[in-house]
């Protein structure tokens, strides 16, 4: 996975000695410096490059003088919320946002850890499930993000399905140290991206979070929101591998998804299944699409089992050779450039990702 980009820093502007130490604190919290200006005048040459500013009530006077360009991201710091000079201040010089300390500290402690890591990444964040058991949505999934790796994007496989078996079983990775979910099953608040970069154990460029061998079967969904935003901040495809059974965490990730891929053997009785699941994942899912897996000893087509569940059909992937083979071997599903899992993974990446560009114009 490729490390987030360096940004610039923070720009603090104020020459009030309490409130620049107050920044500082909060800064250091956050994990970031902050570039320092105490006069109008040198500040408005970093004001274009500075990922957010934040100004004292001392210094927006004279900044709004020299009337910058006008950007997002620039919040004015007062102390006292029933003076209204310090709102007129904060519209003359722009200010997305007037805080008042203390009350807002722990707001503003965010928005420095989000310029910290650039939170400007939004990952394409992609859900996959299966119709039945062992219709193959953990080969997908991670096959998915192999590819996408060779696409030269970072990608992050989460393992969602306690009873799966592991995923990092699956990308060969069982043995590699790192963070599983366990150990962020207490999380809250707000989780680095750095941190999970550093901590995940991975394999073939790509992170993942799966399950450890012990007892615990579920994540809380507040555990579930905190990973799920650093995964979005920190990668630029995050696939999640989701079980077929609905819980708290499961929804709130499902809810979070740009599009959801139900895999669904070209099979009768495989359908019918699917059609189960593929009701309840549209309760929660604004985006659902059908991969439909060969050979089909029945003669379905792919565009016939999308029809029969009313959804639109993302793929119509014919069988990989030799594949339980490779598995049992240990080799990672994708690596074959040429079989039909990558040349389908392709497919799906062109298609989600332009989907995602045209959302986020």
């Amino acid at each position: 996975m490729s490390p987030l980009t360096a940004r610039p820093r923070p720009l603090a502007v104020t020459a009030e000695e309490d409130l620049l130490d107050d920044l500082l604190r909060l800064a250091a919290a956050a994990g970031t410096d902050l570039d320092v200006e105490h006069e109008p005048g040198p500040a408005r040459s970093k004001w274009a490059a500075a990922p957010l500013v934040v100004v004292g009530e001392d210094q927006a006077e004279g900044l709004a003088y020299l009337a910058p360009t006008r950007r997002r991201d620039v919040y004015l710091v007062g102390r006292v919320n029933d003076d209204t000079s310090v709102w007129q201040r904060g519209v003359a010089l722009g200010a997305e946002h007037v805080l008042f300390f203390p009350d807002d500290e722990t707001w503003l402690a965010d928005r420095l850890a989000d310029a910290a890591e650039g939170d400007n990444r939004d990952a394409l964040v992609v859900g996959v499930v299966g119709g039945r058991g062992g219709a193959g949505a953990s080969v997908l999934a991670t096959a998915l993000a192999v590819v996408a790796c060779r696409r030269e994007l970072s990608a992050m496989l989460v393992d969602l399905d306690p009873l799966g078996g592991g995923l990092d079983l699956v990308l060969g990775a069982e043995h590699s140290t790192g963070l599983r979910w366990p150990d962020l099953a207490d999380s809250r608040g707000r989780l680095s991206a750095r941190a999970l970069q550093t901590e995940l154990p991975g394999r073939h460029g790509l992170a993942v979070l799966s399950w450890d061998r012990g007892d615990l079967l579920t994540v809380p969904p507040e555990s579930a929101q905190v990973v799920m935003a650093a995964a979005r901040r920190g990668w630029d495809l995050v696939v999640l591998d989701l079980p077929r059974t609905r819980d708290f965490a499961t929804e709130e990730a499902v809810s979070s998804c740009s599009a959801v891929l139900l895999v669904v053997p070209a099979e009768v009785r495989a359908v019918a299944a699917a059609s189960r699941v593929a009701a309840a994942l549209t309760t929660v899912a604004g985006d659902v699409r059908v991969v439909s897996r060969g050979p089909s000893s029945s003669g379905l087509e792919g565009s016939e089992v999308a029809t029969a569940l009313g959804l639109p059909l993302a793929v119509d992937m014919a069988a990989e050779r030799r594949l339980a083979d490779q598995l049992e071997r240990g080799d990672t599903p994708g690596m074959n450039e040429r079989g039909p899992l990558a040349l389908a993974c392709n497919q799906l990446l062109d298609d989600l990702l332009f989907d995602h560009q045209v959302k986020a114009a």
